[in-house]
């Protein structure tokens, strides 16, 4: 039976096994360090009886982590040898609480959990995300209606810093405008490359998200608009705003309403998408969907 967390020498006596070498374009580094899977339970608080959606769990080192401490676990894998290595080696072993899907989590990317739990059950997401899926991902997970109460996202640096990134920095854009109206940051962790065999080259950190008391999840009118606009960060946003707002359909009279509010926050229609702050695009919202 396997037990995680696995270390350097387990984890390529399993790719040998397997005969396996790890695929560069999905992001196949396979992490290492116990301590950092067990740093992953803890910012998720993982506790026996949690439900908790994977994102490629590989060889299973957090998977049969996540097991063992009693959650129940909805993962999806790509790779046909991987996912079958976890059918064969993991899932026997687990099964009442192992549920895997074996496809692109961009298709799944909450695993099989929506078909196979009721609307508004309670979850968390703990993955080792694959970096390159990373963004679109977090926009399919922002776009279903039952939010993750909480995330920790192994991700690479610049992608953590872009996902929680304030108005007025060169990392601020549409993701982190989203992001930021349903979760909050908590501490992290910085993860080093040493960590992971084959070691990206890259920095990577787990990023802990909280979802907030009161989430809002923008409407889908809104969601295009926002990013649309940020296409054109660095040009002002009276005039990229009424084009494409055109282009998508959306009443004029709201978008001058809306940018006639600007002031009030700051900024105004000769402003950068990328200055706008959080609390503007929400009223964004409030005009297009209230």
């Amino acid at each position: 039976m396997l037990t995680g967390p696995y270390n350097l020498n387990t984890t390529r006596e399993l790719l040998a096994l397997l005969s396996h070498s790890p695929k560069k374009w999905l992001g196949q580094n396979f992490l290492v360090d116990g301590n950092i899977v067990r740093k992953s339970l803890e910012l998720a608080d993982v506790r026996a009886g949690d439900i908790v959606v994977e994102v490629g769990p590989g060889l299973g080192t957090l998977t049969t982590t996540l097991l063992q401490a009693g959650a129940k676990v909805f993962a999806v894998e790509r790779d046909a040898t991987l996912a079958a290595h976890l059918r064969e080696r993991v899932a026997p072993n687990y099964p009442e609480t192992f549920d895997l899907t074996e496809g692109d989590a961009m298709d799944f990317p909450l695993a099989a959990f929506p078909e196979k739990m009721s609307a508004g059950t309670p979850f968390k997401i703990v993955a080792n995300l694959p970096y390159a899926i990373s963004t679109p991902w977090m926009d399919a997970v922002l776009e279903n209606g039952n939010l993750p109460e909480t995330l920790v996202l192994m991700l690479q640096k610049e992608a953590a810093d872009r996902f929680t990134a304030a108005a007025g920095t060169k990392n601020y854009g549409a993701l982190s405008v989203i992001l930021e109206a349903a979760y909050e940051r908590a501490p992290g962790h910085k993860v080093p490359a040493q960590c992971f065999f084959p070691p990206p080259k890259v920095d990577s950190y787990l990023l802990h998200l909280r979802r907030r008391p009161a989430p809002v999840i923008f409407c889908r009118a809104a969601r295009k608009l926002i990013r649309e606009v940020f296409i054109y960060r660095r040009k002002q946003l009276g005039s990229t705003l009424k084009k494409t707002a055109a282009a998508l359909d959306v009443p004029a009279e709201k978008i001058s309403a809306w940018l006639d509010s600007l002031p009030q926050f700051g900024v105004d229609a000769l402003s950068r998408p990328e200055c706008v702050p959080a609390a503007a695009w929400l009223a964004l919202n409030d005009y297009l969907c209230g």
